[in-house]
């Protein structure tokens, strides 16, 4: 695959704009079509597509398996825990309207959260798919524990 300088060319170019478009995704999620699935998807895929055309292994060095596990778990601990405050503040489960002074401002905040929870676990699920189906080991790698 090291001669194929035009498709590594291509997606430096069009890699940026991957992950910049699932950010927006990911933001715009409150006001539109998107959200944090949608966008977790969309992120996971620019690293796959990474892993495709420069290897899988160039794909680890970037993000490790370890720090792949660590943000899936973070992402669904954000989740869980916005939950948990909401009901430490006196409301339901997932009642975000208790997390801010206003009930709008509330409903906000905690929309962000869960979606940006959705949105890691989502993205780190898919990248260590990835890795599984690439035969990673975890023996393969020295630095992972």
């Amino acid at each position: 695959m090291r001669h194929h300088l035009v498709l590594r060319i291509i997606a430096k170019l069009i890699i940026p704009l991957i992950l910049l478009f699932a950010l927006y995704v990911q933001f715009h999620g409150d006001f539109g079509p998107g959200g944090g699935f949608q966008a977790g998807v969309i992120f996971g895929s620019a690293f796959i597509l990474y892993g495709l055309i420069f290897g899988a292994n160039a794909t680890r060095r970037v993000a490790t398996p370890a720090v792949v596990r660590v943000l899936a778990a973070c992402g669904l601990l954000l989740y869980a825990g916005v939950g948990v405050v909401t009901m430490l503040r006196g409301g339901n489960y997932l009642q975000y309207r208790v997390l801010a002074t206003t009930a709008t401002a509330g409903e906000h905040l905690g929309i962000f959260l869960i979606e940006f929870g959705v949105g890691l676990t989502v993205a780190m699920v898919m990248i260590g798919l990835f890795y599984c189906f690439t035969g990673y080991r975890r023996s393969d790698h020295p630095y992972d524990a």
